[in-house]
């Protein structure tokens, strides 16, 4: 089991830290194993985020996310994303950019520098919206009961997730602003990039969320009436239609997962610049990666750690509230990637540990009712 899901990392780690030898020597195969922990490390809590979304897709779109979904996420974010950065920022064609990005290196490494604002800004409030959007709803089991409790009930309230991120960003765009205008304004107008990248990332999640969760409905009624037509006349008669749902409902969800991964990604491909601005080698580490998360996410459903360690995702979407502030704050002020990473770690770590103690607990009520499963974690 565990060969068959990790088997195609192991594959590409092993071709990536040769390419790395190759292309620049032992020291390069430092900096790709470096870069690949990196970005493992940095986006663990994605893999179990994205399991708990991966686990209502069937077999087929499960394929496709470790298949399709790598070349984009291996492909697209950790390669062409920088070029693309550049490319915009700089005003430059993509065959341009791609020059700076071999020719000139450094030069390429200040201007995703400066495009850092707008990636900060876009995959924060996405990533912000994922938190608030989990955090305001009623759920059965709580991990930390006495911030869960009293912030379901506010969730009640319309639109509560929208409005809070946007009094984020305001506050984000204007102490920028005040920031820039205090250093003779040379970067004020960074302060409507910052806006505007914000408002873009809050109507992508809204976009790709919604949509996503309309043909996830619409799924589970097609599932609920053929369930029962089954059972009365044990006809499949409208099998095929109820495929082609699960296959519209699956392409939304797997969209949204590719978003997802790309503002997970945001902080790693940034982050790297600190180890490299070899673009070659940053491909490498981060590709590798990548490959992980993707394996990782696999072996979370396949294994149900999520239904055994109940607490897992809720210390997930602690640590993606915590990535987007990082991610806001970063705007204005440096913040070491060793810090990002150990964030998501520790309340990865801790919710897992909640959910191992809860698990000894509810084995030693001995088949008692299942209240247990919202006693305080006591983290």
């Amino acid at each position: 089991m565990l060969l068959k899901t990790f088997g195609w990392s192991f594959a590409v780690t092993a071709l990536g830290l040769v390419a790395a030898v190759f292309y620049g020597g032992w020291e390069a195969f430092g900096v790709v194993a470096i870069l690949a922990v990196l970005e493992i490390s940095l986006s663990f809590d994605n893999a179990v985020v994205n399991a708990g979304i991966l686990k209502k897709m069937n077999a087929f779109w499960q394929k496709i996310f470790l298949t399709v979904g790598v070349l984009i996420a291996v492909f697209g974010m950790r390669l062409v994303f920088p070029v693309v950065i550049v490319a915009i920022t700089a005003k430059l064609n993509p065959i341009d950019a791609v020059h700076l990005a071999f020719a000139d290196k450094d030069r390429y490494q200040q201007l995703v520098t400066d495009a850092h604002p707008a990636i900060a800004a876009f995959g924060g409030m996405f990533l912000l919206m994922i938190f608030l959007d989990f955090i305001f709803e009623d759920r059965d089991i709580k991990w930390l009961q006495w911030i869960e409790r009293p912030l379901a009930k506010l969730g009640k309230v319309d639109m509560l997730s929208v409005c809070i991120a946007l009094i984020v960003l305001l506050v984000t765009s204007f102490t920028f602003a005040t920031h820039a205008h205090q250093h003779g304004g040379a970067h004020i107008d960074k302060a409507q990039t910052v806006l505007i990248s914000g408002i873009a990332g809050l109507i992508t999640y809204m976009i790709v969320g919604g949509l996503s969760g309309f043909f996830e409905e619409r799924l589970e009624e097609e599932e609920e009436r053929e369930h029962e037509e089954e059972e009365e006349a044990a006809r499949a008669g409208k099998k095929k239609s109820a495929v082609l749902l699960a296959g519209q409902a699956a392409f939304f969800m797997f969209l949204y997962l590719e978003v997802l991964d790309a503002s997970f990604s945001f902080d790693g491909v940034i982050g790297a610049f600190a180890i490299t601005n070899d673009i070659v080698m940053m491909a490498l580490g981060l590709g590798i990666g990548a490959m992980y998360v993707r394996s990782l996410t696999v072996y979370l459903v396949r294994q149900g750690t999520l239904d055994d360690y109940v607490y897992l995702e809720h210390g997930a979407h602690y640590a993606i509230g915590a990535l987007a502030i990082i991610l806001m704050v970063t705007i204005q002020y440096e913040i070491n990637e060793v810090i990002t990473g150990l964030v998501g770690v520790v309340l990865i770590a801790l919710s897992f540990w909640s959910s191992v103690r809860r698990n000894r607990a509810l084995e030693a009520a001995e088949g008692g009712s299942g209240e247990k499963a919202e006693v305080p974690s006591g983290v």
